[in-house]
């Protein structure tokens, strides 16, 4: 980057992302080193390792940046204060495997939508070498799931023989008649919604078991309770059109106990799920043209929501939630020249 380069300002869309990513990245190197830690497969360790020198190169990337931005580095999260190294094992390696493969998913879409919000060119840079890296993962996770017949495919549906157009509003309209087939948007938003809160379950159990604090293993019961349901509902409309949905993951989560993450790491990696939810609830929306499914969606977003608020309060008042960068407030600014 060249001296006039750096003259430019980062965007609130640059600073925003990269503040964001920062705590996401030491979050990630708390929980994968903890899963290095504790990984007995020879294989699937490797993986574990990659994802961890991803995260810990991105962490010293964006300190870099946002110094030389004169911009205060996220306080974030640690392994002295965010997690026990010593701890017994609480996932399996086959259920790490598979977080790193939905992680890598996320990080695929994530950063794609930081290099379109990027103008400056380091920044756009930056992202798209971080969107390469994570494909790198994607393929090596996907590859290992398959090798080791782990990985759960979607449902497949029968050749299109011919062109079809629709002729009835039924095709979109149908509340609460009969219904049609699900179309392929709609049995792949069903499966990886479902597969994806089946994994938010077994985490939040694994969290449930270690937490500390009243409120936020209560916090971590009500999610089971959500994510349940809707594996529930989400499952139902599959068997409606005879397709099959994956098992859950709880045999991949052991009894202990033990103080293992903060309950501040684990509420961060929750609201994180939550806020994922929501974007994936969304976006089946738009893709869902049978009436049914898509007020479906309506309303789990909206309980997620809910439910993201209670994890709010309980951050809040345990003084974890970071306050992220924000526009100044004028009128505040004002008021207190005047007080001068």
């Amino acid at each position: 980057m060249d001296d006039k380069e750096k003259q430019i300002r980062l965007t609130a869309g640059e600073i925003g992302q990269l503040w964001l990513q920062y705590l996401n990245d030491s979050s990630s190197v708390c929980v994968l080193t903890y899963f290095l830690e504790k990984a007995e497969d020879v294989e699937i360790k490797p993986i574990i390792e990659f994802a961890l020198e991803l995260s810990k190169s991105h962490i010293q990337k964006i300190t870099a940046i946002l110094i030389e931005e004169k911009n205060v580095v996220p306080y974030g999260f640690s392994i002295e204060e965010d997690v026990d190294l010593t701890a017994p094992r609480l996932y399996s390696d086959s259920f790490v495997l598979n977080f790193i493969h939905q992680m890598s998913k996320v990080g695929l879409t994530t950063y794609a939508g930081s290099v379109g919000t990027s103008v400056r060119s380091d920044i756009k840079s930056y992202y798209m070498e971080c969107l390469t890296e994570t494909m790198q993962l994607y393929d090596k996770s996907t590859e290992l799931l398959l090798s080791k017949g782990l990985f759960i495919r979607s449902p497949s549906l029968p050749n299109l023989e011919e062109v079809e157009f629709v002729k009835k509003q039924w095709f979109m309209l149908d509340v609460f008649g009969e219904k049609r087939p699900l179309i392929a948007a709609e049995v792949d938003n069903l499966f990886a919604n479902l597969q994806r809160n089946a994994l938010g379950v077994a985490a939040l159990t694994g969290f449930s078991q270690v937490a500390k604090d009243k409120d936020v293993k209560q916090f971590f019961l009500k999610g089971l309770e959500i994510g349940n349901k809707h594996i529930r509902l989400f499952r139902s409309k599959l068997e409606e059109s005879k397709l099959p949905a994956p098992m859950g993951w709880d045999s991949e989560i052991t009894n202990s106990t033990s103080h293992t993450f903060s309950d501040k790491l684990m509420m961060f990696f929750t609201s994180g799920l939550i806020s994922l939810s929501v974007g994936y609830y969304g976006t089946a929306v738009s893709q869902s043209p049978r009436g049914d499914i898509s007020a479906m969606y309506n309303r789990l977003s909206m309980e997620v929501q809910m439910y993201s608020e209670d994890g709010a309060n309980i951050m809040i008042k345990n003084r974890w939630l970071e306050q992220p960068p924000m526009a100044s407030d004028r009128d505040e600014l004002i008021r207190k020249k005047n007080q001068l």
